[in-house]
């Protein structure tokens, strides 16, 4: 891997599903007006950073987060970003799916109609297949969910370690190497929100 890589993992901004807990995969809710202040507010974090690529999520939120951020002029959208598929739990709160499965946890089970976690986990893999021949920062727009995904198994861990990551709505998050340690995959940075000193000049 070239020892300048750094993936800038951004989630989106706050969506009405995001806000009431309800799980969204496929559908393409558009961000609130509080989601758009969020993304816009991206702008003061990102400017300071020159991007090799940026890449986006299909979804309609993640690609109006892109473009409130100011990089949707080079984006390229690739599906692998896309949030975890959901099946039949789509749109419903951990509490509802609860109420049928008391005992579900996503990371162990998945969805019935969805993704598995070994299901997401492959394409979280094959999306860094492709990440790791790049230089430079990139830019990833993409989701809550499969941005834990993602980092857990840029890191090497199995992906139910996901489930001790958080990620809020229009955070920054930072993959890297270490180069001191034959360029180790690493977490340089997690759910960074733009204020509170983070992002100010």
């Amino acid at each position: 891997m070239d020892p300048t890589l750094q993936l800038f993992l951004i989630r989106h901004g706050e969506t009405a599903w995001s806000l009431s807990g309800q799980h969204t995969g496929v559908t393409d809710l558009p961000l609130t007006m509080r989601g758009e202040h969020m993304a816009r507010a991206l702008v003061t974090v990102l400017r300071h950073s020159s991007f090799s690529q940026v890449l986006t999520s299909p979804r309609l939120r993640a690609r109006r987060t892109c473009a409130l951020a100011g990089l949707a002029s080079t984006a390229e959208t690739v599906p692998d970003l896309a949030e975890w598929d959901y099946g039949e739990y789509e749109s419903l709160r951990t509490h509802e799916i609860r109420g049928r499965r008391p005992d579900w946890d996503i990371w162990r089970d998945g969805c019935p109609g969805g993704e598995t976690p070994t299901a997401v986990s492959a394409r979280a893999d094959r999306l860094i297949d492709r990440l790791r021949r790049l230089s430079g920062n990139v830019a990833l727009f993409s989701h809550g969910q499969f941005g834990r995904v993602l980092a857990t198994r840029w890191i090497e861990l199995a992906v139910q370690e996901g489930r001790h990551f958080v990620l809020d709505p229009a955070s920054v998050s930072i993959l890297g190497l270490d180069r001191e340690q034959a360029l180790r995959p690493v977490i340089a940075l997690w759910n960074a929100v733009p204020g509170a000193g983070f992002g100010a000049t």
